[in-house]
């Protein structure tokens, strides 16, 4: 079943506004893959690839400084909590393994209001944030990353992006998209509850694996 504009577009405006949604960072190596996955969720709204927790301005994929590849969800705490989202970070990975590229390290970003939650997680599974080796640290600022990096599997996917394309949108306009996180996701192998809402219940085609 092809993908339509105006599914797009109906989609997205019925999606949750970003004042209606909290917003968490995270670096799990290489930001593709956690990209997809975390946009596949229930409850998560938007997604985005970027850069972060390091010291150089405006860094880029081929200028990264100190900084690591990051990736940020705008979810509804109501559907998927915050200790959901970490429960998933921690179960992608082993927080006691080093990893020495400062690029593909594990981290995870607190905001302000997000720190009390993070502390009690992680006291909950006794780990103890100054052992472990996945970065605990307040966020600060994110950088986006370049626009052909938004959206992976989904650009690896050509009806999906002309049918963007045909909607109207520009790159920024993907990258923010709901549909187009959701259509990431999908892309990249993972079950959608929104794949009748943008007409692909019956899809089999358009995922990658």
């Amino acid at each position: 079943m092809a993908l339509r504009p105006a599914r797009i577009r109906d989609y997205d405006e019925r999606a949750r506004d970003s004042d209606e949604t909290e917003t968490a960072t995270f670096a799990l190596g290489c930001f593709w893959g956690p990209e997809a996955t975390f946009g596949a969720l229930d409850g998560v709204v938007r997604t985005r690839v970027g850069y972060a927790g390091g010291t150089k301005r405006d860094p880029s994929y081929h200028a990264l400084g100190d900084h690591t590849e990051v990736f940020q969800v705008d979810y509804d705490s109501g559907t998927v909590p915050h200790t959901d989202l970490l429960a998933r970070v921690f179960r992608s990975h082993d927080p006691n393994r080093r990893i020495r590229s400062t690029q593909y390290q594990n981290v995870v970003f607190a905001a302000p209001a997000q720190r009390e939650a993070l502390d009690a997680f992680l006291a909950e599974r006794r780990l103890d944030p100054d052992a472990i080796e996945t970065r605990i640290e307040r966020f600060a600022r994110f950088y986006p990353a370049e626009d052909y990096y938004q959206k992976h599997s989904l650009r690896g996917v050509p009806p999906f992006l002309d049918a963007f394309e045909e909607a109207g949108y520009d790159d920024e306009d993907i990258r923010e998209s709901p549909a187009a996180a959701k259509l990431n996701g999908h892309a990249a192998g993972y079950d959608i509850a929104a794949a009748r809402d943008l007409g692909l219940a019956d899809d089999r085609t358009a995922r990658s694996r």
